[in-house]
């Protein structure tokens, strides 16, 4: 059983923005969810893209006429206000974390770690600390649940998925983060490390995107616990 590490005041004023954008950021899921499920019963489909939900919602609230039913109009409009609202939540929320992000040391060494911007890197300052409560960067990537399931017998060693059994909302951030990174690693190769190139090459990108996570939650315990800010390796 590991105990969690007693938090600061200002790790828990930190929590609370990511509490709270988290909580807005579903809503603002929900809202679109419920947007285009009535509009596609009147034959109205947004293209998949947040960026063209909120210019649909955009052109709505300044005037945009719709071949829509008077009641059914006024629903859309008053759903895409909300929609705007919670959007410009969002995007608060977003600034005020990197606001705060440069006010804390360790948040300014997590962000040398290549996929790992400024609310991944506060997220794990405010939720880990210094990291010391654990042994290695083994433990901490387990904690977050990004380790495989181990199903050896019998002398013969088998590795399932990821166990899934942390903290949902750091390893989601990590695999987020790390996607951006594929994707960058695939339109600029010359800037991508070897590893994570000769990983694609192998492996489905969903997989590689996991594996990186788990290497990535290693090297964010090494930074924490040296306080030392990141460094690849040479040859």
């Amino acid at each position: 059983m590991r105990f969690v590490e007693i938090k600061s005041t200002d790790q828990q004023a930190l929590l609370s923005l990511h509490r709270a954008r988290d909580l807005i950021v579903r809503q603002r899921t929900q809202l679109i969810n419920a947007l285009r499920s009535l509009l596609a019963e009147f034959g109205v489909y947004i293209a998949r893209g947040l960026a063209r939900v909120i210019t649909f919602a955009r052109g709505v609230t300044e005037g945009a006429e719709l071949e829509l039913p008077s009641v059914a109009k006024d629903v859309i409009e008053n759903l895409c206000q909300q929609l705007g609202a919670l959007h410009g939540q969002v995007r608060w929320y977003e600034v005020r974390l990197r606001v705060e992000a440069r006010r804390d040391a360790r948040v300014r060494l997590l962000q040398t770690i290549p996929g790992v911007g400024a609310v991944t890197a506060s997220a794990i300052a405010a939720s880990v600390g210094d990291g010391h409560q654990f042994r290695n960067g083994r433990e901490f990537a387990a904690w977050l649940g990004l380790t495989p399931v181990n199903k050896s017998s019998g002398g013969k060693e088998r590795l399932g998925r990821i166990t899934k059994m942390g903290d949902q909302y750091l390893r989601q951030l990590l695999v987020v983060g790390m996607t951006s990174l594929v994707r960058q690693t695939r339109s600029h190769p010359e800037r991508a490390s070897k590893w994570l190139t000769a990983l694609l090459e192998r492996k489905p990108a969903r997989v590689a995107t996991v594996a990186m996570a788990n290497k990535t939650a290693r090297i964010v315990w090494a930074v924490l616990t040296r306080n030392e800010p990141y460094s690849p390796r040479t040859a």
